[in-house]
């Protein structure tokens, strides 16, 4: 044991650095560019920044930013389900998931004979109460380790830590912008992801068969918030960032120019729309101006174009705000895309304005 790992233990601390110990972004669900705190559902959808869901089945939940929270939080993601799925097939899956970039995850030594455990806590509160399963995967999604809690009283917050020993064999992402690890809420899942419950397995399954079915109750409320992830076998008080902080990381994955608290697409988006001048008319097929990005991106985004009035795949008349033509993207990088006419004619020499959103989530 190192003289470091010694003073950690010594102190009652992880064995990590007191400040950037917590490996999840947004785990206090402050941060919601998307929607601005508008309820969201469906597969792929994020309630706040950094964090989705996953839905395959007849059932369906929303997902909202709350202010119901335990004290020391302002914010909590609630999960309400919408339509229950009483009868879930083998293939069926729904969960609430969050990637670890594997820049930040890549020192767990995860795939080496030295590699760390870790640990997840977290603040939960359900209206159905039970055993509950939250996964750990790789980049592959064939390194899984299906760990459980338990919600022991409805409608109430509760504390949760979960230990994970560290995989020391399977293939593991290192110092990449690929997803070092998966963090996967189960709420309710078919068998095809149900596997042994602490321990790891060769296989997807990030559920086990004894955890809850929380998507086959109708109304059902599934809250979270407080989510941290730390190397060593101990969990600590939560890492608060500042609000800054937590927006600027989130940006490397989501970023938007509409100003925070409007959500993309929003019709006359106020301050914050790009104003430029082609300086001549422009063809089409031709771009117009280089548009950087106020955070460098962990891969080429997908960007979209919005219109002053919110229509997307168009950019708008300087000087009335209507739109002037169709717009698409080429040239889209991790620290710039070039907006082109593509409206199929000339676009006029005139003040262009748009905004955008540019999308590069694991």
């Amino acid at each position: 044991m190192t003289r470091a790992r010694e003073l950690a233990n010594l102190a009652g601390v992880s064995e990590t650095a007191l400040s950037n110990r917590n490996l999840i972004l947004n785990g206090a669900k402050v941060i919601d560019q998307r929607n601005s705190g508008a309820s969201v559902s469906g597969d792929g959808k994020f309630p706040v920044d950094r964090w989705k869901a996953s839905k395959v089945g007849a059932g369906a939940f929303s997902m909202q930013q709350s202010s119901t929270t335990p004290a020391d939080f302002n914010h909590s993601v609630v999960c309400t389900v919408t339509t229950a799925d009483t009868s879930i097939s083998a293939s069926d899956e729904y969960s609430y998931r969050h990637f670890v970039e594997g820049f930040n995850f890549c020192h767990a030594n995860w795939g080496t004979s030295s590699a760390y455990p870790v640990t997840l806590s977290f603040w939960v509160r359900s209206s159905v109460t039970g055993t509950y399963a939250v996964g750990f995967r790789n980049n592959a999604g064939n390194r899984t380790n299906p760990s459980t809690y338990t919600i022991s009283s409805a409608n109430t917050w509760e504390y949760k830590t979960v230990t994970v020993a560290g995989d020391t064999t399977g293939t593991w992402e290192g110092a990449s912008n690929a997803i070092g690890v998966g963090v996967i809420f189960s709420l309710g899942a078919g068998s095809n992801y149900q596997g042994t419950a602490n321990a790891w397995n060769a296989s997807g399954t990030w559920s086990t068969a004894s955890a809850t079915q929380w998507i086959s109750n109708s109304s059902a409320t599934w809250y979270v918030t407080g989510i941290q992830l730390e190397i060593g076998s101990q969990s600590t008080p939560f890492e608060h960032r500042s609000f800054g902080e937590e927006l600027n990381s989130c940006k490397r994955f989501y970023e938007h120019s509409y100003p925070y608290g409007t959500s993309a697409g929003s019709a006359n988006g106020g301050i914050g729309a790009y104003h430029i001048h082609a300086g001549r008319s422009r063809g089409n097929n031709y771009g117009l101006v280089t548009q950087r990005y106020t955070v460098e991106k962990r891969a080429a985004a997908t960007v979209t174009m919005f219109g002053y009035q919110g229509t997307s795949g168009q950019v708008a008349n300087g000087d009335t705000g209507a739109n002037l033509g169709a717009s698409t993207v080429i040239q889209n990088g991790a620290t710039s895309f070039l907006p082109k006419n593509a409206s199929g004619g000339t676009m006029a020499d005139v003040a262009l304005i748009y905004h955008y959103s540019a999308d590069a989530e694991l």
